[in-house]
This record gives structure tokens, C-alpha cells and sequence, in this order.
């Protein structure tokens, strides 16, 4: 068990420090190698990545047919391919095929480690899995980010080609760590032909409702990336530093802080977990509108800042692993995959979404902002704990370990 476990970690990490290397400086990149201007390469990057909503759906209905592990392996090669095409772009065409494929491989990624998770653990093991995979990728990406800040210091062609064949070739790594792991399926597969295909998935009402619930707890996850650097500077008139600061504040906390909260949560129904996590988003989000009103000083703003981060933080650890767990046992065992690629547009959609909605929402009102946020995920939270009932109990109860003998 400790072997499989071991492997399975280590390619996460492996994967994250890869994708943080070059996700700092993803647009950099292409700008500096083509000399196309920053505009048309955030456009294109754009309408190149929205080929991840095509990958996510083919991932659910391979992972049904061929088995998680393997298109988790599938999907690391075909990013590593795509970067492997990236020292080549020169025009702007080659740079749309080449994120494109590289989308198709990151939309295949969530339905199918989640899947593979569900495989490979079950009952409070499957929480404490998720909680590692959190924790280790979070140190990954930001690993990853340090060397992409040594590569933009440096600033040259060779650099910026170093990180990302290094990217490429930590997917191919992460993908001969995953495909060499052995196991026997938590709970077996039965190898039936899933009939009605996605039509399955969208008859089954409460897992579509849990899938409806995230969609406002999605959107509050953007905040940090999105919405808080222009209400931090623009809003509150703060220094940019305070940005970074507040990021580490999170990035740290999940990295530090992941495994032990989960490992105490477990005892606890998911669904209540879930919604307690978003709930305190919810009030991290009411501080962070307090401060648009209320702060009148330096030391008021920095304290109000650095709660709300702790808050949001701390709602982020007790949900996020959780509600992976939830929802990856909530899929029935037949359908996982396709079940587990829809719930991932509620992720994805959001994430689209989220620049165009959070700034509209901020030239009205930035206070308003926030509170309409918190009304999502509180609401949502609220609904959580009545679909309760609905959802399959071994989801929602997590099954104490057996001990097992010498």
C-alpha cells in the first residue's frame, strides 16, 4: 500500500513542479519567441485553451472504457508532446495547434485522477489521499514557480527553452511514475457497457444538483487569482507586495496545513465538511467587503486583509479535499468517468468565466461584489446539507479502515 502511494505522490509532485514552472510565464513566453504582441497572445491562448472543454468529456468516456490509469498516462504524454512543440512556434497558427493539444491534455487530467483516486482508495483513505495530493502540489507548483523566476531573470532564448522542455519532460516523467503503479481496485469495476452514455450521467439528479452546487463556490476559488489583486490596489489603494503576500499566505497555508485538517476531519460527514468549508469562504468574503467600508487606516487594512485570506484559507482546506472525495464517491462505479467530466465543468465554466464576471461585477460595485459572492457560497452550502439524503450514504459517510493483518 505505502509503495502505490508513494509513486502516486511523487508524480504529483513530479506534474505540479512541471506545470509551475511554466505557468508564471506562459504568456511571457510565446511573446518573447514569436514577438507577437502580448494582446494576440493572450487571444490566442484563450481560444487554444477552450479545447480543454473537449478533452474533459472524451477523458470521462476513455477513463469508462480503458481505465483511469491509463488515460492519466495518456494525458501526460499529450502535453509533454504539445510542449515539446512549443520550441518550434513561429507564427501564430503553429502557437494555437500547440496550446490546443496541450488543453486537450489538461482537460483529460481532473475526470481521470479523480477516478484513478477513486480506484485506488476508499473510506477515509481516499480524504487523506486527496489531502496529500493538495498539500504536495501546492510545494510543487511553487518549486516550480521559483525556477521560472530564475528563467525570467536571466530573460534569454535558452532560458525560457530550458523551462519549458523541462515542462515537457517532467510530464513524461510524471507519466512513467503513474503508469508503473501496481494496485488492485479499491472498489472492482464492472466492466458493462454504459448504456445512454452521457445521458446517464444527466438523468442521475442529485449527483447533476452536487455537480449545480459548485458552480458558486467555483467562481468564489477565482478570487484570489482574479479579483483580489484589483480590489487590493485599485479599491483599497494598497501596495501591489500585498498581493504576493496574501498568495503565499494561501499557497502556504494549503501546503502546510492540508494534510492535518483533513486527517481531522474525516471523522465528520463530507457533506457537512463541504458545506462548513464554503460557508467560511462565505464570511472570508464578508471581511473582504467589511474592508471596502470600513478601514480608515494602514494597520486596519493590513490586519482586515490577512484575516480574510486566514479565513479563506482555512474554508479552502476544509473544502477542497473533501468535496473531491464527496463527489468521486457519489459517481457510480460504471459511469465514474463520465459522471466525474461532468462535474468538471463546474470547475471549468467558472474558470472561463470568472475575469469577465468579477470585473463586470466590480465596476458596479466592488463591496457588492463580494457580498453577491458570499450569497452564492453560502446558499450553496445551505442546499449541500439538504440534497444531503439524496446522495449515496457511502459518499456521504466515510467508512472507518479495517485494520488489516501483519
Amino acid at each position: 500500500m505505502n509503495g502505490w502511494r508513494t509513486r502516486y505522490l511523487t508524480g504529483m509532485v513530479v506534474d505540479a513542479t512541471g506545470a509551475g514552472m511554466y505557468l508564471p510565464l506562459s504568456l511571457l513566453y510565446f511573446h518573447h519567441i514569436t514577438g507577437l504582441s502580448i494582446e494576440r497572445v493572450g487571444v490566442l491562448m484563450t481560444a487554444g485553451a477552450l479545447f480543454a472543454l473537449v478533452g474533459n468529456p472524451i477523458a470521462g468516456v476513455l477513463v469508462d472504457r480503458f481505465g483511469a490509469r491509463s488515460v492519466v498516462v495518456g494525458g501526460y504524454l499529450v502535453r509533454a508532446f504539445g510542449f515539446g512543440l512549443y520550441p518550434f512556434v513561429d507564427s501564430a497558427l503553429g502557437m494555437f495547434l500547440a496550446v490546443a493539444l496541450v488543453a486537450v491534455g489538461d482537460g483529460s487530467f481532473s475526470p481521470s485522477i479523480q477516478s484513478l483516486v477513486a480506484d485506488i482508495a476508499q473510506g477515509a483513505e481516499r480524504d487523506k489521499l486527496l489531502a496529500a495530493q493538495r498539500s504536495l502540489r501546492n510545494a510543487g507548483l511553487g518549486a516550480g514557480g521559483l525556477v521560472a523566476a530564475g528563467a525570467l531573470t536571466l530573460g534569454s532564448d535558452a532560458a525560457y527553452q530550458v523551462v519549458v522542455v523541462g515542462t515537457g519532460l517532467a510530464f513524461v516523467l510524471a507519466a512513467v511514475i503513474v503508469g508503473s503503479i501496481r494496485y488492485r481496485p479499491a472498489a472492482p469495476r464492472v466492466r458493462t457497457p454504459a448504456r445512454g452514455g452521457y445521458r446517464t450521467v444527466l438523468a442521475n439528479r442529485p449527483f447533476m444538483l452536487l455537480t449545480a452546487l459548485n458552480v458558486p463556490v467555483a467562481f468564489g476559488y477565482m478570487v484570489l487569482a482574479v479579483a483580489l489583486p484589483v480590489y487590493i490596489t485599485t479599491q483599497l489603494g494598497a501596495p501591489t507586495g500585498l498581493v504576493g503576500t496574501l498568495y503565499a499566505v494561501n499557497t502556504i497555508g494549503i501546503a502546510l496545513l492540508q494534510i492535518p485538517v483533513t486527517r481531522y476531519l474525516v471523522r465528520y460527514q463530507r457533506t457537512r465538511t463541504t458545506a462548513a468549508g464554503a460557508a467560511v469562504i462565505g464570511v472570508s468574503f464578508v471581511v473582504f467587503a467589511a474592508l471596502g467600508v470600513v478601514s480608515s487606516s494602514t494597520a486596519v487594512l493590513l490586519v482586515g486583509a490577512f484575516a480574510a485570506t486566514a479565513l479563506f484559507t482555512l474554508g479552502e482546506l476544509m473544502h477542497g479535499a473533501t468535496a473531491s472525495a464527496l463527489v468521486s464517491s457519489a459517481a457510480p462505479t460504471e459511469t465514474r468517468g463520465r459522471h466525474l467530466s461532468v462535474y468538471q465543468f463546474s470547475w471549468a465554466i467558472p474558470t472561463a468565466l470568472a475575469p469577465a464576471v468579477l470585473t463586470w461585477l466590480m465596476t458596479f460595485s466592488a463591496t457588492g461584489m463580494w457580498l453577491v459572492l458570499a450569497a452564492g457560497v453560502t446558499a450553496s452550502a445551505l442546499a449541500l446539507v439538504r440534497l444531503e439524503p439524496r446522495l449515496p450514504q457511502e459518499a456521504v459517510r466515510i467508512a472507518v479502515p479495517v485494520p488489516q493483518p501483519a
